[in-house]
């Protein structure tokens, strides 16, 4: 059996993550490390996913500033996958991380970089799928949230604002996002996994908005309205 849980960021139903404190969110960076470790240790529970939904178009009906956390009975389809081709990469690169590579490739590269700090690089996938996507890895290899440093979880709050509110700049309007936090499962392929968040906007333009349609829907490939370079470009052009 799973578990849901609700997480209130904040008391001011009219805010929002990105108007919240670098202090506040260290608050909430314990409490998602407390709850995941606790769901982690309840029977059954195989995979913890902490996350938010943000806006109309996402689907949200109840807009005080929240997020949910998902304890599932098993491993997500979505994880699965990653997980998979992180031990066809390793059985390729035998001592090398997926994750860890891709991180090291895309801080080399820079293009595609949106902000980074001593701990943590926040960037455009270079397969980005929606149209505004950024990922956010601590640089340590990490397979959780509880095991964030306490210097590692400070600096999660300064990169994390940052994006939001160059989400927010870009178009006027608050953008709709969902937040996905890509945590190790709880009893295997730890040792592959590499906690990240990913955070994505359905929003392409000024009043437009993605929908999958015949090639995404029926097919799984993702046809892109923008790309990845011009993506994070936009980002770092957004007056704070």
């Amino acid at each position: 059996m799973g578990r849901c849980e609700v997480v209130c960021f904040t008391s001011d139903h009219n805010a929002s993550f990105a108007r919240l404190t670098p202090a506040r969110v260290r608050t909430v960076v314990e409490a998602w490390a407390d709850r995941t470790a606790e769901l982690s240790a309840l029977p059954g529970v195989e995979q913890v996913f902490c996350f938010e939904n943000r806006g109309e178009e996402i689907g949200v009906t109840l807009h005080h500033p929240h997020g949910q956390i998902y304890a599932y009975p098993f491993v997500t389809p979505k994880t699965e996958r990653m997980l998979v081709g992180a031990r066809a990469y390793g059985n390729r690169h035998p001592g090398a991380n997926l994750f860890a590579d891709v991180l090291a490739a895309e801080r080399a590269a820079g293009e595609r970089v949106v902000t980074s700090n001593e701990h943590w690089t926040a960037f455009v996938p270079a397969v980005a799928r929606w149209p505004f996507e950024v990922h956010l890895y601590p640089h340590r290899q990490v397979p959780d949230i509880p095991t964030l440093t306490n210097e590692e979880r400070d600096a999660f709050g300064p990169v994390y604002l940052d994006v939001l509110r160059r989400f927010d700049g870009l178009f006027g309007p608050p953008m709709p996002y969902i937040a996905a936090w890509h945590q190790a499962p709880v009893r295997v392929d730890r040792p592959l996994a590499y906690l990240h968040l990913q955070l994505f906007s359905i929003r392409r333009a000024p009043g437009k908005l993605k929908y999958l349609a015949g090639s995404e829907s029926a097919m799984g490939v993702f046809i892109n309205d923008v790309r990845p370079e011009q993506a994070a470009r936009m980002l770092r052009e957004v007056a704070l």
